[in-house]
C-alpha cells in the first residue's frame, strides 16, 4: 500500500506531536524537527544535559506504525506512534546506549550496532538510599563485599554526592557486588563535578570499571554538569575522553565538543 499523506503533512504532524510542551516523556524537550532528503531529524534536549541531541526518523514508506508495525490511517496517527516509539527508546536509555556523532552543533544518536551500556555478565545501577537510611549505613552491602564506601558515605553526609553507582554480576540473585563509582559536586550550582571513586574488585574485567566511569559521567551530565575532573589516572578514563591539565588532574567537558566516545 502506498502512503496517501504528503511529506509536508507528515513533517507537520510530527512537529505538532513532538514540539509541544510535555511531549514524549519526562526530561524530553523538543527543539526542532528538520526535513532531510530521506527522512527527518528530531532535535531535542534531554533532562539538564548541556548537549543538544538528534535522532533520525525515516518518512513512512507504507501506512504502518513506526512503533508497532500495525496499519495507521493518518499522518497524525503515524506521528503519534513516533512519539510513543521515542518515549520507549528514551525511557530505556537511548541517550546512553547510542553511538554518538557530533554534527551541526548537536549530537546525533544512532542505536544501530551500538555496544551495550555495560559489559556482558554485569549490571550497573544507582546505589539506592533515601532520607530514612543514615549515611553511615548507606551501601552496607557493598561494604560487606569488601568495597570501601567511606568516600561516598562522607559525600552523602555532606550533601555533595552527585551520584553513587554499583556494579554486580547479572544473575538471578544480583550479586556479588563487584565495583562502585562515586562523583561529587564541586560547586553550589552543580556545574562542575569530581569523579572521586572508580573501583572494581580483583579479577573483574577493566571494561566494568570503564562502564562505571562512563555511567557516572552520564549521571553528572544529565544533572546539568558541564565538566568532570578526577585525579584517578586510569587508562579507561582516557579512553572516555578525560585529558590531563597543567595542574595534574584529568578533565572531561560534557558539552558536545567533547562527547564521550564509544
Amino acid at each position: 500500500m502506498t502512503v496517501e499523506w504528503s511529506r509536508p503533512e507528515v513533517l507537520e504532524a510530527v512537529r505538532t506531536r513532538l514540539l509541544r510542551p510535555g511531549a514524549v516523556t519526562e526530561g524530553f524537550s523538543g527543539v526542532a524537527v528538520v526535513a532531510e532528503a530521506d527522512g527527518m531529524s528530531v532535535v531535542f534536549r534531554w533532562r539538564r544535559d548541556p548537549n543538544t541531541y538528534a535522532i533520525r526518523v525515516g518518512f513512512p514508506a507504507a501506512p504502518e506504525s513506526a512503533w508497532t508495525g500495525l496499519p495507521v490511517s493518518s499522518a497524525d496517527e503515524w506521528a503519534s506512534d513516533v512519539e510513543f516509539l521515542l518515549m520507549e527508546e528514551l525511557d530505556t536509555g537511548l541517550v546512553r546506549r547510542s553511538r554518538r556523532t557530533v554534527r551541526d552543533g548537536h549530537v546525533l544518536l544512532d542505536t544501530r550496532d551500538a555496544p551495550d551500556v555495560w559489559p556482558a555478565g554485569y549490571h550497573i545501577g544507582l546505589v539506592p538510599f533515601d532520607d530514612d537510611v543514615p549515611s553511615p549505613d548507606a551501601g552496607f552491602w557493598l561494604a560487606g563485599e569488601g568495597l570501601d564506601v567511606g568516600v561516598p558515605r562522607r559525600l552523602l553526609a555532606e550533601g555533595r554526592l552527585a551520584c553513587w553507582l554499583q556494579a554486580y554480576v547479572d544473575n538471578d540473585r544480583g550479586e556479588p557486588f563487584v565495583g562502585q563509582a562515586a562523583a561529587s559536586w564541586e560547586d553550589e550550582r552543580h556545574t562542575g563535578a569530581r569523579l572521586d571513586v572508580v573501583h572494581v574488585r580483583p579479577g573483574v574485567p577493566s571494561q566494568v570499571r570503564r562502564a562505571l566511569a562512563r555511567m557516572a559521567v552520564c549521571e553528572v551530565a544529565e544533572a546539568g554538569g558541564l565538566s568532570v575532573v578526577t585525579t584517578i589516572d586510569a587508562p579507561e578514563l582516557r579512553e572516555l575522553g578525560f585529558r590531563p591539565t597543567d595542574d595534574g588532574v584529568l578533565t572531561l567537558r560534557t558539552r558536545s565538543g567533547a562527547v564521550i566516545p564509544e
